[in-house]
């Protein structure tokens, strides 16, 4: 396989210049004050199961599925991920909390990213 060298000093400019935006922000310490935030040790996550856009509720307008400090079951609907046309229904994988939602309405999701963190 051969590599274009214009697309190498392309890169290697796009990288210098993504250098120097960053230039005095600690990325590590931002990282590790995240961590820090959020405790998730004695959460439970649960996470899509596909790629696709996420909807809270069933409809436009509609009651949504979960609230944050609602209780819930194992199997209860969290919410819907739509993808190629099919809505698929995101079960709970545990009994809980809604501690928090971490997509919005309509927001495209990827595999295995976190949804809804219980408590």
């Amino acid at each position: 396989m051969e590599i274009d060298k214009k697309i190498i000093i392309k890169l290697i400019q796009a990288l210098e210049d993504l250098k120097k935006s960053v230039k005095g922000i600690d990325v590590e310490s931002k990282e590790n004050a995240l961590d820090e935030e959020i405790d998730l040790s004695d959460k439970i996550i649960v996470k899509s199961p596909i790629v696709g856009t996420a909807y809270l509720a069933a409809e436009p307008g509609g009651k949504k599925f979960v609230e944050v400090g609602k209780k819930i079951k194992k199997g209860d609907t969290v919410m819907i991920i739509e993808a190629m046309k099919t809505m698929n229904h995101v079960p709970s994988t545990s009994n809980g909390v809604v501690k928090e939602i971490c997509v919005d309405d309509g927001q495209p999701v990827e595999f295995d990213q976190k949804i809804v963190i219980l408590e």
